[in-house]
């Protein structure tokens, strides 16, 4: 039986839901709870925050990039909680023009999907009751849409509160909570999203915090009571998550390395995969007896000089190299080439394992979906094989000399220029992997 669930949505971008969703599953967890959290799209930073937050593990849904029974799968994960509080991305409706395997990735699409019904974080500063007209809007724009009410954010004083209230009663929406103006409660960010989880010694106290904040101005017994599910998409959909591309993976994890999606690892580990962390910035090598070396994303342009300097860790991965396979994602990647300029413009001698350059002098972003042909193997993941994934970065490619990796296209099936590389058995590619099919 699946637990019953909410989703945390917002008309945009920086109305404060990964606030509102942290204070909830923190404020719900002290109450005793047991509270699955899950993240809705490509975002490989807010998960670790909700698992600190809620003391369970938290996981990415993603209806573009993942097909139903891969959804199903990780939902599963939910079972034996008392509730799911999932956190939407961008504004509630948001996805791309073309559908991918489930749907457009829009956080409308899973509240569908699994019915967990839709609690509207409404930034009303500058207005009052004019917030009703967008919210009874997102209420009503699509009636398949499972609506609980809304959570009123950056409220200036008990007055504004008052008016912006009797607008939303007399749309009749629901209010399950006023947050007054806390610009001390924020969270720090840099140019791909919030800094880190593990970066904040004092997490755990502002987790405390935005629990006390929600706990004084939302009404928890309200938002319990508005938690609803439909019954499991599948229940025999465990066998669909993500094969282990070898069986003893090296997993690089630390501060400049850490942009991997949990599902992935979960389901390797499931699949009886033995996971084998090392930190580069630790100068620490790969283990010896790897199958298989993988550099996730991260900041490495941050770390670059560390890197360079890491002499250990150099060594032991062109040592792996040398007979077995190398993956790198996005910064993974950029450390597998030849050199990275970093931010002021200042070259970084790398792996040398691609003949990759790459900038982050000059910066340009790169967003959005990614569709791959591989046209080599990635370890155990064969040529041929059809990738989904997310590419996000700010770095430029200055030279890349090797063959390409994948004929890659964004979500709307146009080519991308991006290919990635290979060399021998070192491959690597901006993309971030979501879900891999023969």
């Amino acid at each position: 039986m699946s637990p019953p669930g909410l989703i945390v949505a917002a008309p945009a971008s920086g109305s404060g839901k990964t606030l509102v969703t942290l204070g909830l599953l923190r404020a719900l967890a002290e109450d005793g709870l047991a509270v699955q959290p899950f993240k809705n799209g490509p975002d490989y930073i807010d998960p670790a925050f909700h698992r600190a937050a809620a003391g369970r593990p938290s996981f990415n849904l993603d209806s573009w990039a993942m097909d139903a029974a891969m959804l199903a799968a990780i939902t599963a994960r939910g079972a034996g909680a008392d509730l799911v509080i999932a956190e939407g991305s961008m504004g509630l409706f948001d996805g791309v023009a073309h559908p991918g395997a489930a749907g457009t990735g829009a956080t409308a699409d899973l509240a569908r999907r699994m019915g967990w019904p839709v609690v509207l974080v409404l930034d009303v500063s500058g207005q009052a009751q004019s917030a009703a007209a967008t919210a009874a809007g997102f209420a009503r724009l699509d009636p398949r849409l499972p609506f609980a009410g809304v959570i009123l954010n950056r409220v200036a004083s008990p007055r504004h509160e008052r008016l912006v209230r009797t607008g939303m009663a007399a749309a009749g929406i629901a209010v399950l909570g006023a947050l007054p103006r806390r610009a001390d409660l924020m969270l720090p960010e840099r140019h791909l999203g919030l800094v880190q989880a593990a970066e904040h010694a004092d997490l755990d106290q502002r987790l405390t915090d935005y629990a006390a904040f929600v706990r004084a101005h939302v009404d928890l017994a309200a938002v319990r009571g508005a938690a609803s599910c439909h019954p499991p998409l599948a229940p025999t959909a465990a066998a669909s998550l993500p094969k282990p591309p070898a069986q003893r993976i090296a997993i690089a994890q630390d501060s400049a390395f850490s942009f991997v999606y949990p599902h992935l690892i979960d389901g390797w580990r499931q699949a009886g995969a033995e996971i084998l962390p090392f930190s580069p910035l630790a100068d620490m090598p790969p283990a010896e007896n790897a199958d298989l070396v993988w550099l996730p994303g991260g900041y490495p342009e941050l770390h670059a000089g560390r890197i360079a300097a890491a002499t250990r860790f150099l060594a032991g991965l062109r040592a792996h190299a040398a007979t077995r396979p190398v993956h790198g994602e996005c910064g993974g990647y950029m450390v597998l080439g030849e050199a990275l300029v970093d931010k002021s413009g200042e070259t970084h001698r790398m792996a040398g394992l691609l003949g990759l350059v790459t900038s982050h002098a000059e910066r340009r972003m790169h967003l959005g979906y990614r569709q791959a042909r591989l046209l080599a193997p990635v370890a155990g993941i064969a040529a041929g094989a059809r990738l989904t994934g997310h590419e996000f970065h700010y770095s430029t490619i200055v030279s890349q000399t090797d063959a390409p990796l994948a004929v890659v296209t964004d979500a709307e099936g146009k080519p991308v220029a991006e290919t990635g590389s290979v060399r021998g058995q070192v491959t690597g590619s901006f993309f971030h992997l979501i879900a891999a099919a023969a």
